[in-house]
């Protein structure tokens, strides 16, 4: 679970838009750039380059 404190400042790298927490797949996610942040260790990992692409975007 991430800390709903940081969750809510916490924005896309890319878009500078809010992110949302996927819970089953441990990632933040930015609709607006569709690309899926990774949470490793409790750690979210905001490089775009470490991002999964959304199969939607």
């Amino acid at each position: 679970m991430i800390d709903p404190w940081l969750l809510a400042r916490l924005v896309c790298p890319v878009t500078r838009q809010p992110l949302r927490y996927d819970e089953a797949a441990q990632e933040l996610v930015s609709e607006a750039a569709g690309l899926a942040y990774p949470i490793r260790a409790g750690v979210p990992v905001m490089l775009p380059e470490e991002a999964r692409r959304l199969m939607d975007a």
